[in-house]
């Protein structure tokens, strides 16, 4: 395990980098919002994830690439919810209307603390305020990342004195292929139902089967940026978590493999088709349109507006849980 500054942001605020690595998988992190920044699989030779060369990459458009998305990831309708009666507001940052990724207390923006590592794993914790963005309660977060062969393990954690809203992701975007586009890359997704959305990327309240859709993805499908869907939907694992099970993968054409499992209710697939990079990337080159898959396993978004949705309103005394493993395999030969 290696720890390194990693330059400063505009607004002056250092960054330092850790990296874990096991021979077979090396990964690097960031103080800042818990970023994934590099994926390395032994015996290939282009990054695994989307990310920056420096700290000031993360200032624009990749300010979210690879982060810990909180307090409540995705978007919450009209900046508002309820809890126990009482009538929550939020920063609108959506158009003005809607809050998305926690607004001006998005922990993706923050610098987090190192509280503990060894040789293949890692820690980072954020202590929030009660009130800040809106949320209630002081509320502790932790982030623990964790190598095994050739696997990445995601742990997320939160505790909170009051009842409040918590739905954290980790908003890693894949690829199996050097980026270019996603097309010709294979997907799965383990889902019979999906949340169809509005214009605006909110669920519209329909929990629908992917059969007869261009969402059905149970069987895999090869994709084609010609002919996909806009990518930006939560596919329904479960009505509450569960144990850790496999729910997606992704394999590239010379048969490299990302394989995730979550122990979380739902996963968002983004397929970065709104906007492209121009910062200084790992890859070496701007990332275009369509250049990774983002997989977000985490509750299902706007719950608060939807009673049927899996509640995600945590209270004094209970501890937000979610398990995830990122494993990568090559073909053989």
């Amino acid at each position: 395990m290696s720890l390194e500054s990693f330059g400063h942001l505009s607004d002056g605020r250092e960054v330092h980098r850790v990296t874990l690595s096991n021979g077979t998988l090396s990964v690097s992190l960031l103080t800042l919002g818990a970023i994934i920044q590099d994926v390395r699989l032994d015996g290939v030779d282009f990054p695994l994830t989307l990310g920056g060369r420096t700290a000031r990459d993360y200032d624009g458009t990749m300010a979210h690439f690879g982060a810990i998305m909180g307090p409540v990831a995705n978007r919450i309708r009209d900046a508002r919810a309820e809890i126990d009666g009482e009538t929550l507001s939020f920063d609108p940052n959506q158009d003005g209307q809607h809050t998305r990724h926690g607004g001006k207390a998005a922990f993706h923006r923050k610098i987090w603390r190192i509280t503990d590592r060894d040789d293949d794993s890692v820690t980072f914790t954020l202590d929030v305020e009660d009130g800040e963005g809106g949320f209630p309660g002081k509320r502790r977060i932790e982030a623990r990342y964790a190598i095994e062969g050739s696997s990445l393990i995601v742990e997320l954690r939160g505790a909170t004195d009051k009842p409040t809203l918590m739905n954290l992701a980790c908003h890693g975007y894949w690829t199996m292929q050097p980026p270019g586009d996603w097309s010709g890359q294979h997907l799965r997704i383990a889902a019979d139902r999906y949340l169809p959305t509005t214009d605006d990327n909110l669920p519209t309240g329909e929990i629908a089967d992917v059969a007869g859709t261009p969402y059905d993805f149970r069987e895999g499908v090869t994709l084609d940026t010609r002919t996909a869907p806009k990518l930006d939907n939560n596919f329904c694992l479960a009505e509450e978590d569960r144990e850790m099970t496999s729910v997606a993968t992704l394999t590239g054409p010379t048969g490299l493999t990302l394989e995730v499992s979550t122990t979380a209710p739902g996963l968002q697939l983004f397929g970065m088709g709104s906007f492209s990079v121009e910062e200084d990337t790992i890859h070496g080159a701007p990332y275009p349109k369509f250049a990774g898959l983002a997989f977000e396993p985490q509750h299902w978004p706007d719950a608060p507006t939807h009673p049927a949705f899996p509640s995600i309103v945590l209270r004094p005394g209970d501890v937000y849980e979610q398990l995830s493993r990122y494993e990568f395999t090559r073909a053989a030969g």
